[in-house]
């Protein structure tokens, strides 16, 4: 084995790991010009669009749709409610649950949440069908990896 190759593993370009984190980075820094006008953060943004399709929920459940841990999607929810955006309440029957629902102001931000995707239309200079691909592959990987349910 030549001993230039050996590392030939560990080099950047023959990583996937490293462009989907590289990407990854770039589209949140670029979503952050059109949150900012609606005073959220690119995660408060993912968890704000759970809210808007499936309703209220548990903690639990938020973090299973947006793939957060109850750590990092805490101390979210506490900004959210603060913001008036949510209400947190915990049920009398079971106050272990932690049961989180849309207040007025978070549903009425859903109008003003209609336009980030067209801000952000561009955002990856690909073909929308090559968008998609890159999508349908994505999605195919996560429930590969167990953080999904199809």
């Amino acid at each position: 084995m030549n001993p230039e190759n050996k590392y030939e593993r560990i080099r950047l370009k023959n990583q996937l790991c490293f462009p989907l984190y590289a990407c990854a980075k770039e589209v949140v820094r670029r979503y952050r010009e059109p949150l900012e006008k609606l005073g959220l953060t690119y995660t408060q943004y993912v968890v704000m669009m759970a809210f808007w399709e499936f309703g209220g929920m548990s903690e639990k459940e938020v973090g299973e749709k947006v793939h957060l841990d109850s750590g990092t999607l805490a101390p979210l929810l506490k900004r959210l409610e603060k913001q008036g955006y949510v209400r947190r309440v915990r049920p009398e029957n079971n106050e272990r649950v932690l049961f989180v629902t849309l207040t007025e102001a978070g549903e009425a931000l859903k109008e003003e949440a209609l336009k980030v995707p067209d801000s952000m239309k561009g955002c990856i200079d690909l073909p929308d069908e090559e968008l998609w691909e890159l999508k349908k592959l994505l999605d195919k990987a996560l429930s590969k990896m167990g953080r999904t349910k199809e």
